[in-house]
């Protein structure tokens, strides 16, 4: 594309100079010898008075000789002999000066009466009819030399050559330069299509060039940032997914706990915790493969009642507190609250949130279920009378997992935080008052974070406990120390 633009830009200007300079030479060569015959008739034109004057063969020699043609040999006169003297004899013609032009040509001016021009040795001759006293014509001759009339022409067409070729030379560069830039846009986007192709999906293209290129730019950078956010969205949902699979793994676990000894509780502990190892390796694998993303995706008009997810998950996992004691109080369902989030979102989150309750809080250990409603947000708090987090920054961190904790992918607190933001709230982890952990969801209804300076919502859930100190576990469900999933 490069060289077919100089090609074409070499032939166009090729062609306009041609159409200009070959006209303007002849011009040029037609005024020079147009220059070059009026100073000969200038010329001939300073012996005319010597002629109106005289025919004598003495006087006009010397004025002949008196002019600078006449003294380098280019002037001379053709007088014709008269018919008759004063004696009644015939006249000399006479012929003054270096004669070049033939007798014919003379002649043929004479009879004429006007100017000619006719070619001789090494020049040209200027033939100028000038009238006598005695009504006779003679002829005045100017020689002028081949090289007075062509006299800087040369160098004129030398110029106009120079002219051309400059022009062509900058024509060329300037399409070259023009080439180069419709040409390196056009082979960096190629680069760009050939190694997103290829699977570096980090490629991106400078939108930069002419107008049509920096669009085809803007195009595909806005198409590889959707392959790229497709790809997130794809391994998120293969991560969350598998993260769900740990909610009923943990009930399995703890069944598989009160089986019992024997080979089939052993061979049943054994395949739960195969299970999970290999939940826990699709989560962790599937964290390390996808770019970050923002938000979660709900789509367009998704949301779903909060206390009716509440409960439905509370009801599934009431079943599990009770077989291990647990104390449960849920407060702030009774009526309905609607929330910009998905059902599944929604209840992922709950699920995360209460399994590691289960997984990593003693049995016995009492945990509670807030919601409250303030307008243009929801909060929702989980509280557990369990040992607590030791670092809530580094538990909030995407894919952190809590030093000494077993089983912890780091995904679960993850999955809460990106239903909170994906309305404009957060996720906060504290101390609760019930002497554990307390996670504060804050979930806006209107794209924006509610009012944070509420802090003293999360101690009522401690008065319904009565502000007792949990019971003692029976058996130890985890390790003591409290971690996010």
């Amino acid at each position: 594309m490069r060289w077919a633009l100089v090609k074409v830009c070499l032939a166009v200007t090729a062609m306009v100079v041609i159409a200009f300079a070959v006209p303007l030479g002849l011009v040029i060569r037609e005024m020079a010898s147009d220059r070059a015959f009026s100073d000969a008739e200038r010329q001939a034109a300073m012996i005319a008075p010597a002629l109106s004057i005289t025919t004598d063969r003495e006087e006009l020699t010397r004025a002949v000789l008196s002019t600078e043609p006449g003294d380098r040999g280019r002037l001379a006169v053709h007088v014709p002999a008269p018919e008759k003297t004063a004696d009644g004899t015939e006249g000399e013609a006479l012929d003054i000066g270096t004669r070049r032009a033939s007798p014919k040509d003379v002649a043929t001016v004479r009879k004429a009466g006007r100017a000619s021009i006719t070619e001789v040795t090494d020049g040209f001759a200027l033939l100028q009819p000038t009238a006598l006293s005695t009504g006779d014509i003679a002829v005045v001759e100017v020689f002028v030399p081949e090289g007075e009339v062509s006299n800087g022409v040369a160098t004129a067409w030398l110029i106009l050559a120079g002219v051309g070729v400059a022009l062509i030379v900058g024509s060329v560069a300037v399409a070259d330069r023009l080439g180069v830039r419709m040409v390196q846009p056009a082979q960096r986007l190629a680069g760009a299509a050939q190694d997103l192709g290829e699977g570096r999906l980090g490629t991106r293209v400078p939108e930069e060039g002419p107008t049509e290129l920096r669009s085809a730019a803007v195009a595909f950078n806005s198409m590889a940032d959707q392959v790229v956010q497709l790809l997130a969205n794809e391994r998120e949902l293969a991560a969350d997914l598998s993260h769900r699979l740990r909610t009923p793994l943990t009930v399995l676990r703890l069944n598989a706990a009160s089986l019992g000894e024997g080979p089939a509780a052993d061979q049943t502990r054994a395949a739960v915790e195969q299970l999970e190892h290999e939940v826990d390796t699709i989560i962790r694998t599937a964290r390390e493969q996808r770019p970050q993303t923002q938000g979660i995706q709900t789509g367009a008009g998704a949301g779903c009642d909060a206390s009716e997810v509440i409960r439905e998950r509370m009801g599934f996992w009431s079943a599990l507190a009770e077989d291990e004691g647990r104390e449960v109080r849920l407060a702030g369902v009774d009526r309905t609250v609607r929330i910009p989030v998905a059902r599944p979102e929604l209840a992922a989150a709950l699920d995360a949130l209460l399994g590691n309750v289960f997984r990593h809080t003693p049995e016995g250990t009492a945990f509670a279920v807030d919601v409250h409603h303030s307008g243009d947000a929801v909060i929702v708090l989980v509280s557990d009378a369990g040992p607590g987090i030791t670092d809530p920054e580094a538990a909030l961190a995407r894919g952190t997992t809590n030093p000494g904790t077993v089983g912890s992918t780091g995904l679960g607190l993850d999955i809460v935080r990106r239903v909170a933001e994906s309305t404009g709230g957060d996720l906060r982890i504290g101390r609760s008052v019930l002497g554990g952990t307390e996670v504060r969801i804050w979930i806006g209804l209107h794209g924006t974070s509610p009012d944070r300076g509420r802090r003293g919502h999360g101690r009522r859930v401690a008065r319904r406990f009565g502000r007792r100190r949990p019971k003692e576990p029976r058996t130890t469900a985890g390790p003591a120390t409290s971690g996010p999933s």
